[in-house]
């Protein structure tokens, strides 16, 4: 089954979101309208909204509420994606020219500062100080994980904690509290909020374990970029820490830098895979994903709990 099948139930509600996306995203200056448009239309999963809308079907479920939650929270992930292209000196996304690319670094920089600041505004209909506080928290780690990353790239000497405390930062966190402030706008309790932040967690976790595994084991069309890009960008994930056990092999990745030739990043992704590395990994998501089963098993049974079931087990499976 697709994952779009799995919560069709919601199509009604996404739409709502997604003409909310379009209106939020609306600025005068021509510049940051259209530089935010084409990030919009890109297109994406909107796995986060999706999270939001069926933790908010644990409580008082009311759409014209919990859409705010969902589209400030697709926004924070789209903001952060264009920052992470100027980073990454990225020129495509999902196979489409960047902001980056398409403008300048400076238009992606203050495109990514506006739509950071749409969903701040967006997040205020919520009265609720702790839900502010929560977010708040979150995006000071999104920072800090951004600055992590750049600190640490073509860093060869880090360790695994390092890449899970990241990947916590990168991806888990803003999961998690999809989760989280669903529920909250839904007025759930907070036994139950608090397991959904752990399942989007885990969720989160697993998820970009298999991200940084498909990095390498997809092909460029089925990526929208080259394989093996994060490593020649110098951000160094779990396939790589793993194959780095290998000491011959750790002396040819520790090599890597923005300069390799293309043909020299295709070997090394061969070493990789051939190292066992990318099954260490799964293994890994898969540890991650088994605790995020283990935490849903525990919240009250409805619809939404097996549509996040069956949402787990698809991203721990996913081939793109």
């Amino acid at each position: 089954m697709k994952l779009k099948m799995m919560y069709s139930f919601l199509n009604s509600d996404l739409s709502i979101i997604e003409e909310a996306l379009e209106k939020t995203v609306q600025a005068e200056s021509p510049i940051l309208q259209q530089a935010s448009l084409h990030l919009l239309q890109a297109g994406g999963k909107r796995i986060r909204p999706v999270f939001v809308l069926l933790a908010g079907k644990f409580g008082n479920y009311d759409i014209n509420m919990i859409k705010n939650v969902a589209v400030s929270l697709e926004l924070i992930h789209m903001a952060s994606l264009v920052h992470d292209d100027v980073i990454d000196d990225a020129e495509l996304r999902r196979g489409k020219p960047t902001i980056k690319a398409k403008w300048d670094n400076r238009t992606a920089m203050y495109t990514g500062d506006y739509i950071f600041a749409r969903a701040l505004e967006l997040i205020t209909k919520i009265e609720k100080p702790f839900a502010h506080k929560i977010l708040s928290d979150t995006l000071v780690e999104l920072c800090i994980g951004e600055i992590e990353q750049i600190k640490d790239k073509y860093n060869y000497e880090q360790n695994v904690r390092n890449y899970f405390r990241r990947i916590k930062r990168k991806t888990a966190i803003l999961i998690a509290v999809s989760c989280q402030l669903g529920a909250i706008a839904a007025d759930v309790d907070e036994n139950i909020h608090n397991k959904l932040y752990r399942f989007g967690y885990y969720v989160g976790m697993s998820y970009q374990i298999i991200d940084d595994v498909l990095d390498f084991t997809s092909t460029e069309k089925e990526l929208g970029k080259p394989a093996g890009g994060d490593l020649h960008q110098g951000n160094i994930t779990l396939p790589v820490l793993f194959a780095m056990k290998d000491d011959q092999i750790r002396q040819e990745i520790v090599k890597v830098n923005e300069h390799t030739k293309r043909e020299e990043i295709e070997r090394i992704i061969g070493l990789i895979k051939g190292s066992g590395a990318i099954e260490k990994s799964l293994q890994v998501s898969e540890q991650y994903l088994s605790k995020a089963l283990a935490t849903l098993s525990e919240l009250p049974q409805n619809r939404a709990k097996k549509t996040l079931r069956d949402i787990a087990k698809f991203i721990g499976k996913r081939k793109n």
